[in-house]
Formats: structure tokens, sequence, C-alpha cells
């Protein structure tokens, strides 16, 4: 991994300094870019929530080979965790490489690692072209993220996709506010509940909405038809002072968990990581920026790499929090400091 780090390192000049600790304070208010809106307060905010959750250490247990499969949205996956969609090679990271052979790193990567990868959406149409190109070449696997567009184009993009076989669809609705899109002529658009309930009906596939940060929306969501919410604030990318992903996820979790399916990225740097977002609450974890850095210097064999990584982080971490299976993640996980003396 270190050698995928440098090479990415190389590769980025000037747009990524694939620091040691990806935490946003180097790339601050690089927005086209990789960093978090304004003085990067959102960004570090998904870090800082995550440093504050700590885990019960439990060892007095039987459980030594944890079994980390789960079933999402009717897709068996290695492992509670995906590719969240990054895209936007030439805007975003200075173009390293194109958009179709880093959409092709990432399906093939996740598919490699058992896994599935999301891939994202832009202003121009080799974006979400490359999206379509690794959708056809994996048979399916591969989860396509669309911005939320005027009707038209959106059912459009949903439509081509299910014909490629995608599970399900993703529509990353924080990207309403996005600058980079209104800088290049192509606004997006917030839509009341009542319109998505109408969008969604017209859907060929599920849709799941991301971005979605109150208990009120995830209801909303859940309402309007959504198969699921991702608990994101766009990586602090579009609005800044908004709160941590695994400040709000609990209450999300406890409004909707079990009618529909509750996703969470944000911060998400390691298995620990991942387990913490599970006890709060996620069925499944996307990972962004460290997953995209692998795939700029690894191509598909360091997405693998990297997942392989996660993979054994989260199943060490079952182990020493006495869980049997991602399934047993819970708020029991989860220290809670004694309360002082009156």
């Amino acid at each position: 991994m270190q050698e995928i780090r440098d090479r990415a390192r190389e590769m980025l000049k000037g747009r990524c300094q694939v620091c040691r600790v990806c935490d946003g304070r180097a790339c601050a208010g690089e927005v086209p870019g990789l960093g978090g809106i304004g003085c990067g307060a959102s960004f570090h905010a998904n870090l800082t929530a995550l440093a504050r959750i700590q885990l019960n250490l439990r060892v007095l247990h039987g459980v030594s080979e944890p079994a980390t499969a789960v079933n999402l949205l009717g897709q068996s996956l290695s492992l509670p965790v995906l590719a969240a969609p990054v895209a936007g090679m030439k805007i975003n990271f200075g173009g390293p490489l194109e958009e179709e052979p880093y959409a092709l790193a990432v399906a093939q990567g996740c598919l490699a690692a058992g896994t599935l990868g999301l891939l994202g959406d832009g202003p121009s149409r080799e974006v979400f072209q490359a999206a379509l190109t690794a959708l056809e070449a994996t048979g399916g696997r591969v989860i396509p993220t669309i911005k939320p567009w005027e009707d038209r184009e959106l059912l459009d993009k949903l439509e081509g996709s299910a014909r490629l076989g995608a599970p399900f669809a993703v529509v990353d609705v924080d990207a309403a506010g996005l600058i980079n899109l209104r800088i290049l002529g192509k606004p997006v658009f917030p839509r009341t509940p009542e319109q998505w309930r109408d969008l969604i009906a017209r859907a060929p596939l599920p849709v799941v909405l991301k971005g979605v940060m109150t208990a009120e929306e995830a209801v909303l969501a859940a309402q309007a038809g959504a198969a699921g919410v991702v608990v994101s604030n766009h990586g602090g990318r579009v609005l800044e002072g908004s709160a941590g992903t695994a400040a709000v996820l609990p209450a999300i979790a406890a409004a909707v968990k079990g009618r529909i399916a509750v996703l969470a990225d944000g911060g998400v740097r390691s298995g620990g990581d991942v387990l913490k977002m599970l006890a709060l609450g996620a069925d499944a974890v996307l990972i962004g920026r460290p997953l995209a850095v692998a795939a700029i210097g690894g191509l598909a064999p360091g997405v693998e790499k990297y997942l392989r990584r996660i993979h054994f982080e989260l199943s060490q971490n079952l182990v020493l929090t006495g869980c049997a299976s991602p399934r047993e993640a819970g708020p029991r996980l989860i220290h809670r400091p004694a309360a002082p003396p009156a």
C-alpha cells in the first residue's frame, strides 16, 4: 500500500498530498479539488465525530473467526464496505487518469474484493459514460450514482443503468448546491418529498438517496419510496459547518433502520472506523478519497489490496469486540463514560 500511495502522490502533484492522515487540513477550501468547502470544517468534522466514538474491548468470548459478509438491497457482499462515488478526474484530480480507466479500476477492484463500487456523474458526458462502461464490463456489478438533474436527464440515466443490469442506483441529493457544477453551467436542483415520490415511482430500478443528514429527512425519503439513504455531507464539500456524519447517524438509524437500508460515509479510514459506523446504526459503509488514491496509484489491484486491508482490520475488530458478524454490531459496542457522582 505504501508503494501505491507513493505512486499516487507523484501522479497527483499539485492536487493531493496523499497525507498520512486524510483529514482535509492540507487541502482545505480546494473545491474543485479534493478538499472540503470553505475552511474545510465539514470535512474535518467527519473525522472528529468518528474519533469521539470509543469501542468496548471484549475478549471473554468464543468469537475467533467472524463472518463479514452482508446482504445489502439483495446484493451479497463479502464485507459491509463499498466504494463511495468519486469522479471528475480532470476537474478535481488534475487528470492523472482518464475517467474510464479510473471507473474500471474501482469497479473491477471492488468486484475482486467481493463488494461493489459506486461510480459517479458529472457535468461532462464522459463521466457518467465511464460509469456505464464499467457497469457493462462487470455484468451489472456497479452502482451508478447520478446527480439530481432535471427529471428527463435523471430518468434517462436511470433507464440506461437499468438496461445494463444495475441492481439499484443512487442519487446524491446533497449535490444540489455543488459549486463546481454551477461554475460549469450544469446546475442541479433540490426537490420536494412529493417530487421525489413521483420520480422514484417512475424509476425502473430501486433508488437510494445520498446526502441525508437528519432523521426527519430520512423519514421523508422512506415515505417517498427510497430503497435506502446514505448519511453523507458529500465529504464536507457542499455545506460549510455541517455536522460530522457519525454524529447524526444514530438518530437517522433509529428513525428508519429496518424500513430502508441505511448507509453512511464520511471520514472512514480503517476497519475500526467501519465497525464504529455499524455500531452507530449503518448497514454498510462507503469509503471515498482513500479508495480513490488506491485506484489512481494501483488501478484495480490497488483497490483490491486496499479493501483487503480494510477487510482484515474489520475482522480483527469484530474479534476484539466479540461480534460474530456485522449484524451483531450495535450500541453495546460503544463506550459511554459513566456519569459523575451527584
